[in-house]
């Protein structure tokens, strides 16, 4: 079932989702934060216990004023010519780029960290912020080619890749069993990390990014 997002609670979203992608690159070297994915052990107070993707348990404060944003999953008929996506992807021989998970921005969100770089979802991965210029249905899913401000990629959407968007979360969602992901995570002196946003995906899914 495709996902709505209700357009009031848009500026909910807009605050944990830009943290999310303004990233091509693009690190904040001064902190030097780190991302995050894994599952919600535990949650006491305002902090949380994370098992990262890699086996650590991870500490992680909140902040008082922590944004939430759910991931909730989409077809591949929402993303049009004209919709704003970002997608995680694997380099192709021929130049192209295969997916490995596409989300879509909502509207207010168009613009935000456009353009192409590496990502860390899988080695050699990138990560394409671009408005769709067109789609072709294929035997292997969907051809699609994104235009952003230095350039444009051709992207095979194979059928198996998640799609996903963004809708309105709150504390009640960070509980254990529930997968995250949090784009910068600051490290403490004293081994912890404080957030300020965190991604949670809805009813069980993982968040893809």
């Amino acid at each position: 079932m495709t996902a709505r997002i209700n357009l009031s609670h848009i500026s909910t979203i807009v605050a944990a989702a830009i943290a999310v992608f303004c990233f091509i690159g693009f690190a904040l070297a001064q902190d030097k934060p780190i991302r995050v994915r894994g599952e919600i052990v535990a949650v006491d107070g305002p902090m949380m216990t994370v098992k990262s993707r890699d086996g650590k348990d991870l500490k992680i404060k909140l902040a008082d004023n922590v944004s939430v944003a759910g991931i909730v999953p989409m077809n591949i008929g929402d993303i049009k010519p004209n919709s704003y996506i970002g997608v995680s992807a694997m380099p192709q021989p021929d130049g192209s780029q295969r997916a490995l998970h596409v989300h879509i921005f909502p509207e207010a969100m168009r613009g935000v960290a456009e353009g192409f770089g590496p990502w860390d979802v899988r080695p050699q991965s990138t990560m394409t912020n671009a408005t769709v210029a067109e789609t072709v249905a294929g035997v292997d899913g969907q051809t699609i080619t994104v235009k952003y401000k230095d350039g444009e990629k051709k992207i095979i959407v194979p059928k198996e890749a998640p799609i996903v968007t963004y809708v309105p979360g709150s504390m009640a969602d960070l509980k254990p069993g529930a997968k995250i992901f949090i784009v910068a995570a600051i490290p403490q002196a004293d081994g912890t990390f404080t957030a300020a946003r965190v991604n949670v995906g809805k009813d069980g899914l993982t968040p893809p990014m």
